[in-house]
């Protein structure tokens, strides 16, 4: 017998008193959930070395996770921190690598409450992208070993996404050969950055380069901040908390404020610009190279952060689903499981879908970003960068909205359930949502996107080549096929479908925006004239993308039979689901027909009822442990009522009962009793 095997056998074993409504649900599943498995974590051997780590870290960390949900900001923070320090140690213990698997699967396994996740997750990274040989060598094991604890200090309480509206100023000294930071107003003071309320010693900073009386525009500097001896602020920083927030109260998102502070001329990030002992200022490849690390924060967030929310959510709600019942559907029988209502199945099935295709997208998307910063490093070859530029922005927005309405979709699927805390769906919720905004705000990243559209187009118009993302823009229109029953679910159907409903999209916007431009209007104040319909044709791109990747990833499993059924009919869901929440824009010129339209719609409602028979085992692939889940309702076993009140009983706040009786009630209730 195979591990795997062996593994799903002692699962199964390890959950005794599993619900019989939850339990059939696997029983008729017709696919090897373990072979998912391996192909979600990119191959059998991914599988076994993260389920390792985990089996490590349960024992210690991933227990009685229901009581984060009765702790203060202080104990959540002090929860973290402590867990760092423990899994510093057992990663020496264990001796896994930094830079290995296991670190990769540590940060899964706690994700959420593990501490300073802007030092490791964007500090460090940020100096090993943007610092030269020696600034790594002295920087990053300091940051590494936790002898210094960095943040990340880009956006300002008065700039987001507007880079080049940066107030901080770094101004050359060249008499001490040291930059002079200043934060003139207060709109210009860094607010938000992780890491900064408590713990951060060190930043870095971006802030507008000045050398001989000239602006160079962001660049990014290592400041001190606070004392190594005592962490107390240094002279001329002022650093606190920024307060509550609707979520991640276990992250001390800061402020920052520099007056006149001075640091070595060294501490600028210089791989990729330098500034001379006398001023003189000196560029390397792209200035685009100052945004990669957001580039790259982008790309691993969207896969480590929102996507697994998404993917949790479903696990959540679909289990849910098939353990509770309400009415019945047939008279005379009992109350059916409510995943057997379409409604239901048209709830969360397409969110099931969209959690594979922004996984596959996200694996696609982490691979390129990769192969371009490797060009970049070992040949200076700056040329993909806009392409993987236009790509992050786009597909960062696309995801995030996705994710947050698939999560807030799935809470509210659960009824009132749903609104406890004790669910994990709330918190699922909260957390996703400001992924709409951290990193870069979604509608300016569709517009970054729309502008490299744009450009691209009239490069095609002029019989340029063009990336491969956007090289569809080059070919010619194509003609609609018949969609009949045969071939609604042919992946090339729908693909064409969906390329073509794009460029219609960015050729009307370009069309829209040219025309203003033609007619006197000025360029800016046509371009705010067309956002909305510029916006709407980077969507239209980026849903194309991933449908696109989608299909391809698909392609990839055909020597699993078993596996690219099952994954199709996911994909076909996606596909359709799309055009169904977009009818006005596939029938606007007759693309797709009424007709083909209804047939889409029948082979939709289809799609809801194969994939409603396995959809428990769907989600069971993801392989979330109940600990990571911390859900009382969406546990394996699908115990959920017994669940929720064992953990409602842990609620601190039943003891104080006794106290608000005899504060405030015992005086209103004295006279009613005497009374009765």
């Amino acid at each position: 017998m195979s591990w795997w095997n062996v593994y799903r056998t002692n699962v199964n074993m390890a959950f005794k008193d599993i619900n019989p409504d939850i339990d059939i649900e696997r029983k008729g599943c017709n696919f090897d959930v373990e072979k998912l498995t391996h192909v979600l974590d990119g191959g059998a051997d991914n599988t076994h070395i993260r389920r390792k780590v985990e089996g490590v870290l349960k024992q210690d960390l991933l227990t009685n996770l229901e009581e984060l949900y009765f702790m203060n900001r202080e104990e959540r923070y002090l929860r973290t921190i402590r867990n760092v320090v423990y899994i510093k140690k057992k990663m020496e213990e264990m001796n896994w690598a930094e830079d290995g698997p296991e670190s990769e699967y540590v940060f899964r396994a706690v994700k959420g409450e593990f501490g300073f996740p802007l030092h490791n997750g964007v500090f460090i990274p940020c100096i090993n992208a943007l610092g030269t040989d020696a600034q790594i060598a002295k920087w990053i094991p300091l940051s590494k070993s936790y002898q210094i604890i960095g943040s990340y200090a880009q956006t300002e309480m008065g700039h987001g996404t507007y880079l080049r509206g940066l107030e901080t100023t770094a101004v050359y000294d060249t008499s001490t050969q040291e930059f002079v930071i200043n934060m003139p107003t207060v709109s210009a003071m860094k607010w938000w950055p992780g890491d900064m309320g408590r713990s951060a010693t060190h930043a870095v900073v971006f802030a507008q380069l000045y050398t001989q009386g000239k602006c160079h525009g962001m660049h990014p500097f290592i400041v001190q901040i606070r004392s190594l001896e005592d962490h107390s602020p240094l002279p001329g920083v002022m650093v606190g908390d920024i307060g509550p927030k609707m979520a991640f109260e276990q992250v001390d998102n800061g402020y920052l404020m520099l007056s006149d502070v001075r640091i070595p001329k060294e501490n600028m990030l210089s791989r990729y610009s330098k500034v001379s002992d006398d001023g003189m200022y000196r560029k390397r490849g792209s200035e685009r190279m100052n945004y990669f690390t957001m580039v790259m924060v982008r790309v691993n967030v969207v896969a480590t952060e929102v996507i697994p929310s998404l993917l949790k959510a479903c696990t959540i709600a679909i289990r849910y689903s098939v353990i509770r019942r309400q009415s019945e559907l047939k008279p005379g029988e009992k109350e059916a499981k409510i995943l057997d209502y379409q409604t239901q199945q048209k709830k969360l099935l397409p969110q099931l879908a969209t959690g594979y295709a922004a996984h596959f997208l996200s694996v696609g998307l982490k691979t390129f970003a990769n192969q371009v910063y490797m060009q970049i490093k070992t040949k200076g070859d700056f040329s993909s960068l806009p392409e993987l530029h236009a790509l992050t922005t786009g597909l960062k927005a696309f995801i995030t909205d996705s994710c947050i309405a698939g999560v807030e979709e799935c809470r509210k699927a659960c009824g009132g359930h749903g609104y406890s805390v004790l669910s994990g769906l709330p918190s699922l919720s909260t957390r996703t949502s400001a992924s709409c905004t951290y990193e870069g705000e979604n509608t300016v990243m569709f517009l970054q996107t729309a502008r490299f559209l744009f450009k691209c187009l009239a490069a095609a118009q002029s019989g340029q080549s063009l990336p491969p993302s956007v090289a569809y823009l080059s070919e010619s229109d194509i003609k609609s096929r018949t969609v009949s029953k045969k071939n609604v679910l042919n992946p090339d159907t729908y693909v064409e479908t969906y390329r073509h409903r794009a460029c219609r999209l960015i050729k009307e916007a370009a069309s829209m925006l040219q025309s203003q431009i033609q007619s006197g209007v000025e360029q800016y104040v046509a371009w705010n004239n067309s956002s909305v319909k510029l916006v709407q044709a980077a969507e239209g791109h980026c849903y194309y993308i991933t449908v696109k990747t989608f299909v391809e990833a698909l392609e990839q499993l055909r020597h699993e039979p078993e596996i690219h059924r099952i994954v199709k009919q996911l994909c076909d869901l996606y596909a359709l689901h799309g055009i169904l929440s977009h009818t006005g824009d596939f029938l606007y010129d007759g693309f797709v027909t009424k007709e083909q339209m209804d047939q889409i719609n029948q082979s939709y409602l289809e799609l809801l009822a194969l994939l409603r028979k396995e959809a428990v085992p769907l989600v069971d692939a993801f392989d979330y442990a109940d600990e990571q889940l911390a859900s009382a309702i969406g546990c394996y076993d699908g115990q959920a009522y017994s669940r929720l009140l064992e953990w409602a009983k842990k609620s601190p706040d039943n003891p104080k009962v006794k106290e608000t009786f005899k504060q405030y009630l015992n005086s209103l209730f004295v006279s009613p009793v005497s009374k009765l």
